[in-house]
């Protein structure tokens, strides 16, 4: 009986000293989080993946796991189980995503694989290398073609009109519509719209076209009528705003906001096209344990892409464990309370 009592005593201990150590973990994460949040997202990676910080997490996962062995209603209760475990899982997978993570892999299974990187691709070319953080570049099995990038803006797009009286008007930039601005300025008719404006100029001749495949200059022509019947033309550039002649009444600004930003990808593999897909931001391209985002563009020509990639390892375990948390609290705050409240109200039936 002595010995019985000493055993649950050291047992009792042995529970308050892990349920203290995971809520004093519990109360530093929450200080962690706060700081990480002042500190930058590039530094904030640095501090999270950290040796002080890598032996913190071992020490959660650690934590919660003896827990569960230790107190057993987390057994019987399912939705608590699946709680706890839910949260070992993120853990796991979020430390097997690292790139301690991804040196651990190598080491023990031999997997090299680029935890995260960036590559820029120009329209029509392929290319393996990732640019890493520290500036050196790391290749993949199989390259990525850019068969195609473009800008997709809201719609209406939008003329900007000022007057040298200080008159202001917002248009819908749509071909054919027609403005009238008053008696003393006429109206103005917005005649063609330019992805890419060019002109070339041959003795007295000019010619005027839209060449999309070949540069990145928005353009708008606008045609001017004014109250003497006199007609001018003016071409509206995006990149120049209110870029206008010494002589004109009114100055002209074309602006077009951007709504998604589109790379058309290829994984080409041993010379042959394995896989493809449109990827915008938040909608990746997913191949060979790699996801690659729509990180930027060439904001100048919009001649190349830069994308992030970003390795896999230790992703579905992070998708699992949030599925098993949010499953587990449901189960435990309104689904079990539910059933609950149910079979009383049966039980008074009877």
């Amino acid at each position: 009986m002595i010995g019985l009592s000493i055993n649950q005593v050291f047992k009792n201990k042995l529970k308050r000293t892990v349920m203290w150590a995971a809520m004093a973990l519990i109360a530093l994460l929450f200080f962690l989080s706060i700081y990480g949040a002042f500190i930058g997202p590039q530094r904030a990676k640095q501090f999270f993946n950290s040796i002080p910080l890598g032996i913190y997490w071992l020490a959660f996962i650690m934590l919660l796991t003896v827990g569960i062995v230790l107190f057993k209603r987390l057994l019987r209760v399912p939705a608590l189980l699946l709680i706890h475990s839910g949260c070992i899982l993120i853990l796991a997978g979020a430390i097997w995503s690292s790139e301690a993570g991804h040196k651990i892999n190598k080491k023990i299974f031999g997997i090299d694989k680029i935890p995260t990187g960036r590559m820029q691709i120009y329209e029509g070319h392929s290319d393996n290398r990732v640019l890493l953080a520290n500036n050196k570049t790391r290749e993949l099995p199989f390259s990525i073609a850019l068969k195609d990038f473009r800008l997709e803006h809201y719609k209406p797009e939008s003329l900007y009109i000022q007057s040298q009286q200080g008159d202001y008007w917002r248009c819908p930039a749509e071909i054919g519509a027609e403005y009238f601005l008053g008696p003393e300025l006429g109206s103005i008719k917005i005649a063609r719209a330019f992805e890419n404006f060019r002109i070339t100029i041959e003795g007295e001749n000019r010619t005027i076209v839209d060449d999309p495949n070949s540069g990145y200059n928005p353009a708008l022509e606008v045609q001017i009528k004014l109250p003497d019947g006199q007609t001018k033309t003016r071409y509206v550039f995006e990149r120049l705003p209110a870029h206008t002649h010494s002589e004109d009444e009114l100055v002209f600004t074309y602006r077009r906001i951007i709504s998604e930003y589109i790379s058309e990808l290829q994984v080409i593999r041993d010379g042959k096209v394995v896989a493809e897909k449109e990827i915008q931001v938040n909608h990746p391209l997913k191949y060979g344990g790699y996801h690659f985002y729509q990180y930027n563009y060439d904001h100048e020509d919009c001649l190349y892409t830069v994308l992030e990639v970003t390795s896999d390892s230790g992703l579905a375990a992070v998708f699992a464990g949030y599925l098993m948390l949010c499953i587990g609290l449901c189960w435990h705050f309104w689904i079990s309370k539910l059933f609950n409240r149910t079979a009383v109200a049966i039980s008074k039936d009877e």
